[in-house]
Protein backbone atom coordinates (compact mmCIF):
# COMPACT_ATOMS: atom_id res chain seq x y z
CA UNK A 1 0.00 0.00 0.00
CA UNK A 2 1.32 3.39 -0.86
CA UNK A 3 1.96 6.33 1.36
CA UNK A 4 -1.00 8.42 -0.17
CA UNK A 5 -3.22 5.24 0.12
CA UNK A 6 -2.58 4.88 3.66
CA UNK A 7 -3.14 8.59 4.47
CA UNK A 8 -6.40 8.16 2.59
CA UNK A 9 -7.68 4.72 4.39
CA UNK A 10 -6.57 7.00 7.36
CA UNK A 11 -8.33 10.37 6.63
CA UNK A 12 -11.77 7.95 5.37
CA UNK A 13 -11.72 6.15 8.55
CA UNK A 14 -11.71 9.11 10.61
CA UNK A 15 -14.21 10.52 8.93
CA UNK A 16 -16.39 7.60 9.35
CA UNK A 17 -15.38 7.12 12.83
CA UNK A 18 -15.92 10.70 14.11
CA UNK A 19 -19.21 10.43 11.90
CA UNK A 20 -20.82 7.45 13.87
CA UNK A 21 -19.37 8.29 17.43
CA UNK A 22 -20.39 12.13 17.08
CA UNK A 23 -24.38 10.50 16.94
CA UNK A 24 -24.11 7.43 19.25
CA UNK A 25 -22.77 10.18 21.53
CA UNK A 26 -25.49 12.87 20.41
CA UNK A 27 -28.24 12.43 23.40
CA UNK A 28 -25.54 12.75 26.19
CA UNK A 29 -24.76 16.13 27.59
CA UNK A 30 -20.90 16.61 28.10
CA UNK A 31 -17.66 18.11 26.85
CA UNK A 32 -16.12 16.48 23.92
CA UNK A 33 -12.02 16.60 24.13
CA UNK A 34 -9.51 16.77 20.67
CA UNK A 35 -6.42 15.87 21.60
CA UNK A 36 -4.33 17.52 19.18
CA UNK A 37 -5.17 20.29 16.72
CA UNK A 38 -2.34 20.26 14.57
CA UNK A 39 -3.80 22.47 11.42
CA UNK A 40 -7.36 21.82 12.57
CA UNK A 41 -8.96 19.75 10.15
CA UNK A 42 -10.45 17.59 12.84
CA UNK A 43 -11.43 20.03 14.57
CA UNK A 44 -12.98 21.93 12.37
CA UNK A 45 -15.43 18.78 11.01
CA UNK A 46 -16.22 18.09 14.54
CA UNK A 47 -17.98 21.86 14.96
CA UNK A 48 -19.69 20.45 11.84
CA UNK A 49 -21.06 17.14 13.22
CA UNK A 50 -21.19 18.30 16.85
CA UNK A 51 -23.48 21.59 17.47
CA UNK A 52 -24.60 21.16 20.71
CA UNK A 53 -21.62 19.95 22.78
CA UNK A 54 -18.55 22.45 23.34
CA UNK A 55 -15.79 21.24 22.11
CA UNK A 56 -12.06 21.99 24.08
CA UNK A 57 -8.75 21.17 22.26
CA UNK A 58 -5.83 20.00 24.28
CA UNK A 59 -2.30 21.51 22.08
CA UNK A 60 1.05 22.60 22.82
CA UNK A 61 1.51 25.04 20.39
CA UNK A 62 -1.11 26.32 18.29
CA UNK A 63 -0.27 26.55 14.52
CA UNK A 64 -3.88 25.50 12.77
CA UNK A 65 -5.50 27.58 10.15
CA UNK A 66 -7.53 30.65 11.56
CA UNK A 67 -10.63 29.33 10.28
CA UNK A 68 -9.80 25.93 12.34
CA UNK A 69 -8.74 27.44 15.49
CA UNK A 70 -10.95 27.43 18.70
CA UNK A 71 -11.82 29.82 20.91
CA UNK A 72 -9.35 30.82 23.71
CA UNK A 73 -11.98 29.68 26.41
CA UNK A 74 -11.85 26.15 24.60
CA UNK A 75 -8.03 25.93 24.04
CA UNK A 76 -6.07 23.61 26.97
CA UNK A 77 -2.45 24.57 25.71
CA UNK A 78 0.41 22.84 27.50
CA UNK A 79 1.53 19.02 27.69
CA UNK A 80 -1.32 16.79 27.95
CA UNK A 81 0.65 14.95 30.72
CA UNK A 82 -0.48 17.64 32.71
CA UNK A 83 -3.87 18.94 30.93
CA UNK A 84 -5.44 15.96 31.14
CA UNK A 85 -5.30 15.47 34.38
CA UNK A 86 -6.07 18.89 35.15
CA UNK A 87 -8.92 18.89 32.68
CA UNK A 88 -10.02 15.83 34.78
CA UNK A 89 -10.62 17.40 37.85
CA UNK A 90 -12.45 20.41 35.92
CA UNK A 91 -14.83 18.08 34.22
CA UNK A 92 -14.60 15.38 36.09
CA UNK A 93 -16.10 11.78 33.99
CA UNK A 94 -18.41 13.71 31.65
CA UNK A 95 -16.29 13.55 28.11
CA UNK A 96 -18.79 12.26 25.60
CA UNK A 97 -16.24 12.13 22.78
CA UNK A 98 -12.26 11.81 22.66
CA UNK A 99 -10.40 11.82 19.94
CA UNK A 100 -6.46 11.41 19.39
CA UNK A 101 -5.33 11.01 15.98
CA UNK A 102 -1.40 10.19 16.92
CA UNK A 103 -1.03 10.22 13.40
CA UNK A 104 3.01 10.41 13.19
CA UNK A 105 5.08 8.26 11.09
CA UNK A 106 6.98 6.01 14.07
CA UNK A 107 4.58 3.47 14.77
CA UNK A 108 6.58 2.29 18.18
CA UNK A 109 6.66 6.45 19.31
CA UNK A 110 2.66 6.12 18.89
CA UNK A 111 2.44 3.34 20.87
CA UNK A 112 4.14 4.62 23.72
CA UNK A 113 2.70 7.61 23.35
CA UNK A 114 -1.13 5.76 23.58
CA UNK A 115 0.56 3.88 26.39
CA UNK A 116 1.19 7.11 28.21
CA UNK A 117 -2.34 8.88 27.53
CA UNK A 118 -4.28 5.53 27.76
CA UNK A 119 -4.78 5.97 31.75
CA UNK A 120 -5.03 9.66 31.42
CA UNK A 121 -8.04 9.28 28.74
CA UNK A 122 -10.21 6.73 30.45
CA UNK A 123 -11.49 8.22 33.45
CA UNK A 124 -12.43 11.51 31.66
CA UNK A 125 -14.98 9.43 29.65
CA UNK A 126 -18.79 9.58 30.75
CA UNK A 127 -21.07 6.27 30.94
CA UNK A 128 -21.90 5.78 26.90
CA UNK A 129 -18.86 8.31 25.96
CA UNK A 130 -16.62 7.46 22.97
CA UNK A 131 -13.12 7.21 22.16
CA UNK A 132 -11.98 7.39 18.74
CA UNK A 133 -8.07 6.93 18.15
CA UNK A 134 -5.79 6.49 14.75
CA UNK A 135 -3.82 4.07 17.45
CA UNK A 136 -4.94 1.06 19.25
CA UNK A 137 -5.52 2.49 23.16
CA UNK A 138 -4.62 0.48 26.45
CA UNK A 139 -7.91 0.73 28.54
CA UNK A 140 -8.87 -1.53 30.96
CA UNK A 141 -12.76 -0.50 31.68
CA UNK A 142 -13.45 0.57 28.32
CA UNK A 143 -14.67 -2.03 25.55
CA UNK A 144 -13.50 -2.14 21.29
CA UNK A 145 -16.26 -1.76 19.70
CA UNK A 146 -16.99 -3.01 16.03
CA UNK A 147 -15.97 0.52 13.44
CA UNK A 148 -18.79 1.80 11.46
CA UNK A 149 -18.97 1.22 7.13
CA UNK A 150 -16.49 2.84 5.74
CA UNK A 151 -13.79 2.49 8.31
CA UNK A 152 -10.59 0.76 7.19
CA UNK A 153 -9.64 -1.99 9.97
CA UNK A 154 -6.24 -1.05 11.53
CA UNK A 155 -6.54 3.16 10.46
CA UNK A 156 -9.15 3.79 13.35
CA UNK A 157 -9.86 2.40 17.20
CA UNK A 158 -13.47 3.09 18.48
CA UNK A 159 -13.66 2.38 22.49
CA UNK A 160 -16.73 2.81 24.75
CA UNK A 161 -17.13 2.94 28.34
CA UNK A 162 -20.38 0.64 28.78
Amino acid sequence: MSRLDVFIARMTSQRACLNFAAQATGALKGPVFELGLGNGRTYHHLKEIIRTRDIYVFERAVASHPDSTPPDDRLILGDVNDTLPAALARFGATATLVHADLGGHNLEKNDAFARTISPLVEPMLAHGGMMVSSDRMYFDSLTEIPLPEGAVPGRCFIYRRD
